[in-house]
């Protein structure tokens, strides 16, 4: 092997919120030339590591220097009353916290892509609590595994074949062990590969889990009582998901995002709360974006609140709705916008984007990502797990370590905006008290 080429085992992905850890990389010559044991998300993710080669920095679209673009960054944030910043799911602990840094110290807003995924589920969490347990743990006991409104196959591919159905465990010696259900609006392609699929109408989540609460509970359901799934089919789950070893929920925007979402959530967590008095049973939401778990983890200990958190007076409010990006966009109650990472502004409505097209607006990109709209300020910034290492949390908050695997001339998220921290409050050590 030449000195120029060199093969690095055991490499994170953060496509997904899997970030599977166990990818073998070819390097040679700064260029990935094979992956191992990646999947049809990370594949194209990485190739497009060679053809996406924007500019450092660009204003209204015009190249410029890093330096000019902190500059003109620096005027718009100093002249902002009510900056908003957003994103942080592409990011690593190190961004993250200093975005956190940054919105206290404008007394700004920030808000997480968990607003326009799980952030209903989070409320949900907030009110009952959750069963849970990493994904260790599935993998080696999981004996009944559901997934509710969740198509793993094409949102996390490697699911299924790490931690939930395919392979053994300690005591488990693989799929023949294992039940899966799916329950969808749809056959999905998880569906195919599920033991049982029970396909429910759409807005009816909620009352298929609290019939389910009154079947694990002992009692029949009332003639008539109508929950959109056929009652044989729900006794029978109700006395599966009592008579397992261990049992897995893993739950979707299918359920967070339909209807009351958070009231859908809640009513699922009481069921598995119930269940633990008949076998070991957890819940997991299927967070999608490779880092917005550590997002949610990095503003919990830094403000206490996960997502949607207001510094206007000088300390850290919380109110989903109220702080959250969509809804101060539409309201148009912010005079700015600080995107580190702009790839889920297409989650948001239409009022919320065409706000963005008519305030300064601020974005800090990986290389791959255009948004759809033209920045004042855009920054190409390096790859955490790719240009420089990191650290992102996995679905199930477990920290996962990220190694440098190219050398790259774009500066991190956390370089720009540390710079622009410095330069904002010159007086301020950059280190702060978060």
């Amino acid at each position: 092997m030449s000195e120029d080429s060199r093969t690095l085992t055991d490499v994170a992905c953060t496509v997904c919120g899997c970030v599977c850890d166990d990818l073998r990389v070819q390097v040679q010559q700064n260029r990935i030339t094979s992956i191992e044991n990646d999947c049809s998300l990370a594949r194209p993710w990485f190739e497009q590591l060679e053809t996406a080669r924007p500019p450092a920095a660009r204003i209204d679209g015009a190249t410029v220097s890093v330096d000019q673009a902190i500059d003109q960054a620096v005027r718009l944030l100093s002249a902002s009353r009510a900056p908003l910043i957003f994103g942080l799911s592409r990011s690593s602990t190190p961004g993250q916290r200093s975005a956190v840094r940054l919105a206290e110290r404008l007394g700004g807003t920030i808000d997480t892509t968990a607003s326009v995924c799980h952030g209903p589920s989070i409320m949900a969490i907030q009110e009952v609590g959750e069963s849970t347990s990493t994904l260790g743990e599935v993998r080696n006991r999981a004996d009944l595994v559901i997934f509710w409104g969740a198509d793993p196959v094409v949102s996390h591919p490697r699911h299924l074949e790490r931690y939930s159905v395919d392979p053994p465990g300690l005591f488990i010696s693989g799929r023949a062990d294992r039940k899966v259900v799916v329950i969808d609006r749809q056959p999905t392609a998880t569906s195919a590969r599920a033991d049982l699929f029970l396909q429910i109408p759409a807005g009816r989540d909620f009352e298929a889990i609290w019939a389910l609460r009154q079947l694990v509970a002992g009692h029949d359901l009332q003639p008539g009582h109508d929950t959109g799934l056929p009652h044989a089919d729900l006794v029978a789950l109700a006395e599966q998901m009592k008579t397992c070893r261990y049992g897995a929920v893993f739950f979707g925007l299918g359920l967070a995002q339909r209807g009351i979402g958070h009231a859908n959530v809640e009513a699922l967590l009481r069921l598995v709360d119930e269940l633990n008095q008949h076998a070991r049973f957890i819940a997991r939401r299927m967070r999608i974006p490779g880092d917005v778990t550590g997002a949610d983890s990095v503003l919990c200990w830094s403000t206490g609140y996960p997502f949607a958190v207001n510094f206007a007076r000088g300390y850290p409010r919380y109110n989903p709705g109220e702080y959250s990006a969509n809804e101060l966009l539409e309201r148009r109650e912010v005079d700015l916008c600080l995107l580190v990472g702009s790839e889920n502004v297409s989650d948001f409505s239409p009022a919320a984007r065409r706000t963005l097209t008519e305030i300064p607006t601020i974005a800090l990109d990986y290389p791959q990502t255009e948004p759809d709209f033209t920045p004042g300020v855009q920054f190409a910034t390096a790859i955490y797990g790719v240009h420089q290492a990191g650290t992102a949390y996995r679905m199930d908050e477990a920290p996962i370590p990220l190694s440098k695997l190219l050398d790259s001339d774009y500066p991190t998220d956390h370089d720009l905006l540390d710079r622009l921290y410095a330069q904002l409050f010159p007086d301020d050590p950059v280190s702060g008290t978060i």
